[in-house]
């Protein structure tokens, strides 16, 4: 048995291994449960407007409250970051376009899917979105797909067909407004994504969600209806805005941020799309909707799109 003494270097090389693993492990469950928080959020949202509250007075409320939250956090950490931000008249021009059509529009958009569907239906059909932006870089770039692309834009396609047909040619198994509210929220959905990049760049996407968020609230305070609205405060309406608002936004949010700076932004996405799965579970566990084995295949093909690209990506990072 070699008793000799390790060197500092190996010392110091074991250490930052198992450092790198308790960040890799870390960073994973937290990713993990930032998805089932999203999910949750979905079902909470419509167990609130199956009782009374409009999508509009729903969308109006979390902005301006989790938006609120985060603010008041990003101002706790990063004060004279936040100041220089909201005094730089430029970037607040591009956060009011990505505020009203990345957040708002995207927020009502999924909210009034969810209405028209069930929460995990209308994330499924939300979760189309990396193939649109996809297809929409293909087209700007003028890059043909490859092979692997090619199939993950049918798997979606098929998936979405499926689950808006049952298999079904003649006839869909939700209304025609659940099904474009759902692809329209896809679309909103991708324009949150890419609106923001050189804001987020910049300035940080915790300040740059946080006060996006605040501002699409007040901008939309007059037209939503939410002044006039009355709101119970039962204990289950307030488990349902703790799920949609804390749960669901704040929390969820903060705990996606940490992890992805701890494993990367593809793995984290990746990780991430335990979402709709979640959003699936929740529905059925909560809001008693019943799903169907063709509906099942739809998500899974859909899933496994989304897979596809953010392997693609996995291995491109490395």
């Amino acid at each position: 048995m070699d008793c000799r003494p390790q060197s500092s270097d190996g010392l110091d090389s074991q250490r930052r291994v198992r450092r790198d693993m308790s960040n890799s492990l870390k960073g994973t469950l937290l990713t993990v449960v930032a998805g089932i928080a999203w999910g949750l959020s979905g079902t909470s949202g419509q167990y609130l407007m199956a009782h009374g509250i409009s999508s509009l007075v729903l969308t109006n409320l979390r902005l301006l409250i989790a938006g609120g939250i985060l603010m008041v956090l990003a101002y706790a950490t990063a004060k004279d970051r936040m100041l220089a931000f909201l005094k730089d008249r430029k970037s607040l021009l591009s956060l009011l376009i990505f505020a009203l059509i990345g957040l708002f529009l995207n927020q009502f958009a999924y909210l009034t899917a969810i209405q028209e569907t069930n929460a995990g239906t209308a994330t499924v059909l939300q979760y189309v979105c990396p193939v649109g932006i996809l297809i929409y870089s293909c087209i700007k770039d003028k890059v043909a797909p490859t092979l692997g692309e090619i199939v993950s834009i049918i798997l979606a396609i098929g998936g979405t067909f499926l689950i808006a047909t049952h298999g079904q040619l003649d006839q869909l198994s939700m209304t025609p407004a659940g099904l474009f509210w759902g692809l329209f929220s896809a679309l909103t959905y991708a324009l949150y994504i890419i609106l923001p990049i050189s804001l987020i760049k910049k300035w940080g996407s915790s300040l740059v969600i946080g006060v996006g968020m605040v501002i699409a609230g007040l901008v939309a305070l007059p037209f939503t209806g939410v002044l006039q609205a009355t709101i119970p405060t039962s204990l289950d309406f307030l488990f349902a805005f703790t799920g949609i608002i804390l749960i669901g936004t704040v929390f969820a949010y903060t705990a996606f941020l940490k992890g992805a700076s701890l494993i990367g932004p593809v793995k984290s996405s990746l990780l991430a799309s335990i979402e709709p799965i979640s959003a699936v579970f929740f529905a059925f566990l909560i809001m008693n909707e019943q799903f169907y084995p063709i509906d099942f295949l739809g998500m899974a093909m859909i899933l496994f799109a989304v897979t596809l690209i953010s392997l693609k990506d996995l291995l491109l990072e490395k």
